[in-house]
């Protein structure tokens, strides 16, 4: 590790003029030899670290989910050129090339953040040593020496022994006891944020050996950073262990508020956003605007979530817009006059469309309707009212040439409703 940390010893003064002048501010105020003048002076060089390195991590997320998005594309690959792995491999960069993908880039915090890891591991390893680095003096190494943080040196390990860890004025009972607690929830930390990004942004629809992957890793790192800690000064264990917690809490933040399409935050996302649009019927933030933009845009190619969310509004009365507002959908126009009667926003009267009758109440109706127009209809001149009534059906049958059934209900016809029947208009002589 020494090694290592010496091929990055050019970036070893600025990391310690960074310490020194935070220790400065806190030496003023909690005391120059005191473990929080120097652990918070560490927490802090974490912290503008970080602050630096947010562009990165911006990228790191839109390189994952643009890895997320090819897995399915990748795999096909890998299915047809599984024989020929060369041919795989340019199929592969012509398909980055194509997308603008680059697999580094979700590497770019950690790669970024390594030189300042290994210098800041020498910086406290030259403490231990009783060397001189970079700015630090030999006010400045007394000082880091006498500090200690919950009864364990800034600058001892797990595996030092117990002579060494005496000159330090400390025992080596107290400081396993403090590394092993910072071991416990560095690897904790680090499992819960890998945990966290597996079980709520990634998306679920599409199982591909990416997530496998992930999956493996969220079990890997902890186990790594639990073998490799025991060799880390507590001043390193106090780096690592903020960088984690910040690293956990800045992906809470963006899961939260942006999360990766298809993934279970991106349903609880939705239904906070439709809580609080259908609320107040307006999309307030620029960036749900933006998100809500999004999904209008997809059309067709909306997940279940998505869709969800547009079903949502529609049962408010609300429709999203491509410009990411919402604006009151036609039903929510409808107001009601005065005496009740549902008008359109115009004021026009709404029309009122008319209730189904059941069969038999059609039937009924029928029946009802063309008995009065019987008895209401005149009679015309056009019928010989002077003929006998029992020579009507004799003369219909000898000019039809049907014999009249005797004594007995005549049936229909073959093809003729049943059931009451129009009357037929009087036929012309």
């Amino acid at each position: 590790m020494d090694t290592i940390a010496s091929l990055f010893s050019f970036i070893t003064t600025p990391v310690s003029w960074v310490i020194v002048q935070f220790h400065t501010v806190y030496g003023a105020i909690f005391g120059p030899d005191t473990g929080w003048a120097w652990g918070l002076s560490i927490v802090s060089l974490v912290i503008l670290i970080r602050i630096c390195l947010i562009p990165l991590f911006v990228k790191q997320i839109k390189a994952t989910r643009a890895m997320q998005t090819l897995q399915p594309e990748m795999k096909k690959i890998q299915e047809r050129y599984k024989n020929d792995k060369q041919r795989q491999s340019e199929e592969m960069m012509k398909l980055y090339k194509e997308t603008g993908t680059n697999p580094l880039s979700s590497c770019l915090p950690i790669l970024a953040q390594s030189p300042f890891f290994f210098a800041l591991y020498h910086v406290l390893n030259s403490i231990a040593s009783n060397d001189t680095i970079g700015v630090i003096n030999e006010n400045l190494l007394q000082s880091a020496q006498k500090a200690h943080i919950v009864g364990a040196p800034l600058a001892v390990k797990f595996t030092d022994s117990s002579s060494k860890v005496e000159a330090l004025g400390a025992s080596l009972t107290d400081v396993r006891v403090v590394t092993a607690v910072m071991i416990v929830l560095m690897s904790a930390s680090q499992f819960f944020t890998q945990r966290q990004l597996m079980t709520k942004n990634v998306d679920t629809t599409v199982k591909t050996p990416f997530m496998q992957q992930q999956k493996m890793l969220m079990y890997v790192f902890p186990v790594m950073f639990a073998v490799f800690g025991i060799n880390f000064p507590v001043g390193v264990l106090v780096y690592w262990l903020t960088t984690n917690v910040w690293t956990m809490g800045q992906q809470m933040y963006v899961i939260r508020n942006n999360p990766t399409p298809g993934s279970k935050a991106q349903a609880e996302y939705l239904e906070r956003l439709t809580k609080h649009v259908t609320q107040h019927d307006k999309v307030g933030k620029r960036r749900d605007r933006a998100i809500v933009k999004a999904i209008v845009a997809k059309g067709r190619d909306r997940n279940e979530f998505e869709r969800k969310f547009i079903n949502g509004l529609s049962k408010a009365n609300l429709a999203a817009q491509a410009d990411g507002t919402v604006i009151k959908s036609d039903a929510a126009a409808v107001a009601e006059a005065e005496d009740g009667t549902p008008t359109t926003a115009t004021g026009a009267p709404k029309r009122q469309q008319p209730k189904r009758q059941s069969k038999s109440q059609r039937q009924h109706g029928g029946a009802a309707g063309a008995k009065a127009a019987g008895e209401n209809e005149p009679k015309t001149s056009l019928t010989k009212s002077d003929e006998p009534e029992d020579a009507k059906p004799a003369a219909a049958a000898k000019k039809g040439g049907a014999k009249p059934a005797g004594g007995t209900r005549s049936k229909a016809q073959s093809g003729q409703r049943k059931g009451p029947q129009r009357p037929k208009s009087p036929s012309k002589k």
